[in-house]
Parts: C-alpha cells; sequence; structure tokens
C-alpha cells in the first residue's frame, strides 16, 4: 500500500468512525450496548498500538547504536547531543510560551458555562508519580531487558549509547556485529511496513470508541476551548516550520509533505509512538543520515514533545479562567518555567500532560479538580498534540542533520 492510498484510507476510516461512533450513541442510548460497543471495538486499537509497540524497542536499539558505531570518537557523539539538546529546550521554550500566548489572546475559559467541579474534587490522576528526581533516576536503566520489555524508550537511548560509544571503540572487530544489528534495523522497518496495512482498521476503531462513548455532543459543550487550543497548535505549526526552514531553506516544505502520513497516524490514533518506525523511515529518505535521524528522533520522543508542553500551559491557563481566577503576568511566567522543567518527564507515563497539568495548579493555588474539565476531551486535543511532536522532531532530526553537514539532496 503505497503513502498516498494510505493517508486516503485512514481519511475514509476517520470519517466512517465518526459516523458509527455517532449511530451506535445516538440509537444505544439507555443501554449497555454503546458500553459493550467500546469494550469490544477499542480490541482493534489497542493490537495495533501493541504491534507497533512491539517493534518501536528493538527499532530504536539497533538504528541507535548502528549510528554511533558509524560516527566513530566519542567527541563527535557529544557535539551531536550538545546541539539536540540546544535545539530542544529552545522549542520548548517556543512551545510552552506560545501556549501562554495564544491562551491570554483567545480567553477560551471566559464565559465558558460549564458545571464546575467540586474543588476538593478527587481527579484520580498519581501526581506522585512524576517528579523531576524520580524522573532523573528513571533515564538510567537498571537492566535493558526491562527496559525493552516495558518500551521505556529513554532508559534504551542511554543503553544504546553506551553501547554504541563501546562498539566504536572495538574498531574493525565489531564490524559484523554492527552490520547484523543494520541487518535488524530493516527486518524491523519491513515488519512495519506489513503492520501499518492494519492502520485504517485501528484509525476506525480508535475514532468510532471515542464519539460512541463521549457523543458529538461533548465537541459542541468544549467546542471553544477545542477550537482555541487547535488555533494555537495550527499557529505552533507555522513557527515550528518558519524557525526550521532558517536552516532547511526551501526544502523544509518538502520534508512537511513527507511527515504528513505519519503526523496523520499520530493524529488520528493519538499516539506519536505509533507513527515512530514511519517518521524515522521518511526523515532518512528525505536525506538525514541513520547515524544522526537515529540518535535525535529517539532522545526526541522523550524531551521535544512541542504539542505536549505548548497544552501544558494552556489548559492550565484556561482552568484558571473558568475559575475565574486571574494569573498576573509574573506568575504565568513563573509557571512556564516550572512546566519546563516538570515536563521533560512526560514520556512513558500515561495522560502524562494531565499529570504535568495537575501537579502545576497546585504549586500555583488553583484548583486540581479543573483537571476534571478537560478531561472529556483529552483524547480529540490529544490527537493534535502526537501530531504535533512528530512533525517536531522531524524538523528536529532535520536541522541537527542539516548542522552536522550529514543532510543529502
Amino acid at each position: 500500500m503505497n503513502s498516498k492510498k494510505l493517508t486516503h484510507f485512514i481519511l475514509g476510516a476517520m470519517v466512517l468512525g465518526v459516523l458509527v461512533g455517532y449511530l451506535v450513541n445516538l440509537y444505544g442510548a439507555g443501554t449497555s450496548f454503546p458500553d459493550q460497543y467500546v469494550l469490544y471495538i477499542s480490541i482493534l486499537t489497542d493490537v495495533f498500538l501493541r504491534l507497533i509497540k512491539m517493534i518501536i524497542a528493538p527499532l530504536v536499539f539497533a538504528t541507535l547504536v548502528v549510528g554511533i558505531a558509524k560516527m566513530g570518537d566519542a567527541s563527535t557523539i557529544g557535539r551531536v547531543g550538545l546541539k539536540t539538546f540546544s535545539w530542544f529546550i529552545s522549542m520548548s521554550l517556543v512551545s510552552l510560551l506560545l501556549g501562554l500566548v495564544m491562551v491570554n489572546i483567545l480567553h477560551p475559559g471566559i464565559g465558558v458555562e460549564l458545571t464546575l467541579p467540586e474543588i476538593a474534587a478527587n481527579t484520580g490522576l498519581n501526581k506522585a508519580s512524576l517528579n523531576f528526581p524520580d524522573f532523573v533516576r528513571h533515564i538510567f536503566p537498571v537492566s535493558i531487558f526491562d527496559a525493552m520489555a516495558k518500551n521505556e524508550i529513554l532508559q534504551i537511548v542511554v543503553f544504546a549509547v553506551f553501547f554504541g560509544v563501546g562498539a566504536a571503540g572495538m574498531g574493525a572487530r565489531a564490524d559484523e556485529f554492527i552490520r547484523n544489528l543494520d541487518m535488524l534495523s530493516h527486518i524491523m522497518l519491513k515488519i512495519t511496513t506489513a503492520v501499518m496495512k492494519m492502520a485504517p482498521i485501528a484509525v476506525f476503531s480508535a475514532v468510532s470508541s471515542v464519539i460512541a462513548e463521549n457523543g458529538v455532543s461533548i465537541l459542541m459543550t468544549y467546542g471553544k476551548f477545542m477550537l482555541s487550543f487547535y488555533a494555537a497548535i495550527f499557529t505552533l505549526w507555522i513557527v515550528i516550520i518558519l524557525i526550521s526552514s532558517l536552516v532547511l531553506k526551501n526544502r523544509t516544505w518538502t520534508l512537511v509533505k513527507m511527515l504528513r502520513e505519519p503526523a496523520l497516524l499520530a493524529f488520528t490514533t493519538a499516539s506519536s509512538e505509533a507513527a515512530y518506525p514511519m517518521t524515522l523511515e521518511r526523515v532518512e529518505r528525505f536525506g538525514c543520515k541513520n547515524k544522526i535521524a537515529s540518535f535525535v528522533l529517539p532522545v526526541g520522543y522523550s524531551f521535544n514533545l512541542d504539542g505536549s508542553m505548548m497544552y501544558c500551559t494552556f489548559a492550565a491557563i484556561f482552568i484558571a479562567q473558568v475559575y475565574g481566577i486571574e494569573m498576573e503576568l509574573s506568575q504565568q511566567l513563573l509557571m512556564l518555567l516550572v512546566l519546563m522543567i516538570t515536563s521533560k518527564g512526560i514520556a512513558g507515563v500515561p495522560r502524562a500532560s494531565l499529570l504535568v497539568i495537575a501537579a502545576t495548579l497546585s504549586q500555583f493555588n488553583l484548583p486540581e479538580a479543573g483537571v476534571l474539565l478537560i478531561l472529556g476531551v483529552d483524547h480529540f486535543l490529544d490527537m493534535a498534540r502526537s501530531a504535533t511532536n512528530v512533525l517536531g522532531n522531524g524538523l528536529a532530526t532535520a536541522v541537527i542533520s542539516k548542522w552536522e553537514g550529514e543532510l543529502e539532496g
């Protein structure tokens, strides 16, 4: 299935999913049928995401070790790492600041007639699972097998960096092993091609189950908030593309077009992980050398989640607006700095964006229960966040490759 056909099938599956989900919700109202439908149809999405996650750990490990071994000396690795993290930190600040600016311009929480939850209401989110000291400890794996079993991308990256540096130090003696790892990565990409044929079915399942469970009416209730956030995300896309074009010049739009399919897949499944193998394949086809792409892209999945970071500032100020709490500019900027640190633990934690927001609200004396306001539509917002994360990481990979003189074409 070529990329154009896949795009059409995914879009068609999304439209069909909305229609079927609406009919299930409408005609199954008052019965257990919608719940039963969601229970069984969501199996298809879960199977697809599990198949993708099955591929990611060996793919990340193999490509990263091969890439680092090809880089050679530790100074090159350090230089690429410094450029990568400088870009990620800069884009994190841009995303958080733009979210702050847009929520203050659009005021999505002003005049919204929503039933406010009790201030002491329990959000059901375990904030204790997300704090900076634990995140730093979590970076380093106790066992690579445990990290792979749990799909801990960041821990796999750390081990692969050490392993790759060690392999590079072995010289010619490690060549055969590196060639075998290179073959492993190509086998994983071959499996990805087969798994991707199931993508339209997974998209239909994901979209129809969400609509069947919540109904189309929830989109109307939160219309102002959702439209405002999507406008902010669209603005972030433009900013990321413009900043990237300072380095990539006219080729930027070519890459954006090439990232269309992985971004669409991430959008429709609300999972940027689902698009990882395809994103890697697209940036390499664009001209990024494997040794750069295999380093920048997996690290970006932990440190460069532009859409998720924008959501943190946007949602936090939205909650303050709904409760009628005015925050001074100095408080908002302080919140931005706090989010800059806490958001680095966002990867690999379920509903991590909501955890970060809940933890931040309590630090600034804002009602933590406000998180309950956005729980119902979080999936629809996660769709936009996931697509943005794919775009940001794809462009970051190309930018670092260009800086290193490793971009072909």
